[in-house]
């Protein structure tokens, strides 16, 4: 059938379900700790707004009991089927040498393929709530020995085993080491390799593209949001990070995936509104 011979109105139509088809295309991926109030809320409910986001790829942040948002580990990777979604990575921040194998077994039963260690696990981690400072204790050269016995756990249960750093990671600590520094230069990347925050980086005073030349293909994934004029998380596009150079860099890096995260939204925002402004500007960007 030639298209002149079809009836206006119906070519019109086909024009308007193609470019529909073509918006709604999904691409890129969230943390969920963005939304996990409301993964707390309704799970279900929450993952189909994602999904109409435009969202393909997830990262969980909610494991507890051995489940993932009050579901076993094959419930959620169901649901997260049957929404279109695909599990890739999950902040595990209550691992420990003792409990490694069966929470990487639940893990690997999600159908995840990273194992995120979001801070220094085994109680390193610190937290100031008077002045809101993130940061650790036992030194660079003690975190990494636990990364590195991780690393081959997760490895031997058929998982990757990533780091993910916030700002404290790239200050000296007491022995004079900068921990990331340190890990980096200390990990074998057949068992550990990195989760970039493009945001923590910048916070930190580091630059991103200085890591990537000197530690090539180790940041697997990126933690992309942004940082509006008061230092404060942004949706991607309304901060002034430099995302576009540091896309460019992409291949450089070795990043196979990017997470959209918030941890936090101001004035007003809710957390789904700020997924969906950054998902926008993500192919703006030139993210896909």
């Amino acid at each position: 059938m030639k298209l002149r011979n079809l009836n206006p109105v119906l070519l019109l139509t086909l024009f308007l379900l193609s470019c529909t088809e073509h918006e709604q295309q999904p691409f890129g991926g969230l943390a969920l700790y963005t939304v996990r109030d409301d993964m707390n809320t309704d799970a279900k409910q929450t993952l189909q707004a994602v999904a109409d986001a435009g969202y393909v790829n997830v990262e969980a942040a909610g494991y507890d009991g051995g489940k993932f948002y009050g579901m076993s580990p094959e419930e959620f990777k169901t649901l997260l089927a049957e929404l279109g979604l695909n599990p890739v990575s999950t902040h595990q921040g209550s691992v420990t040498l003792e409990n490694a194998e069966q929470m990487m077994a639940d893990v690997k039963a999600a159908g995840f393929e990273y194992f995120v260690v979001p801070v220094p696990p085994m109680g390193l981690f610190t937290y100031d709530e008077a002045t809101l400072t993130l940061g650790m204790t036992g030194g660079a050269a003690h975190l990494t020995e636990i990364i590195n016995q991780l690393g081959e756990k997760a490895h031997n249960a058929g998982l990757k085993l990533l780091y993910h750093n916030h700002d404290f990671e790239f200050m000296e600590d007491e022995e004079g080491l900068v921990p990331i520094d340190y890990m980096l230069e200390n990990t074998d990347p057949k068992y550990v390799n990195f989760q970039m925050d493009l945001y923590w980086v910048t916070r930190a005073g580091a630059d991103p593209l200085a890591y990537f030349e000197k530690y090539p293909g180790r940041f697997k994934i990126w933690h992309v949001k942004d940082m509006d004029e008061k230092g404060r998380f942004a949706p991607v596009g309304r901060g002034s990070i430099d995302f576009k150079t540091i896309l460019e860099h992409k291949q450089l890096s070795g990043m196979k995936y990017y997470m959209v995260e918030q941890d936090m939204t101001f004035d007003g925002m809710e957390p789904l509104d700020a997924i969906r402004i950054s998902h926008d500007a993500l192919k703006e960007i030139g993210f896909n």
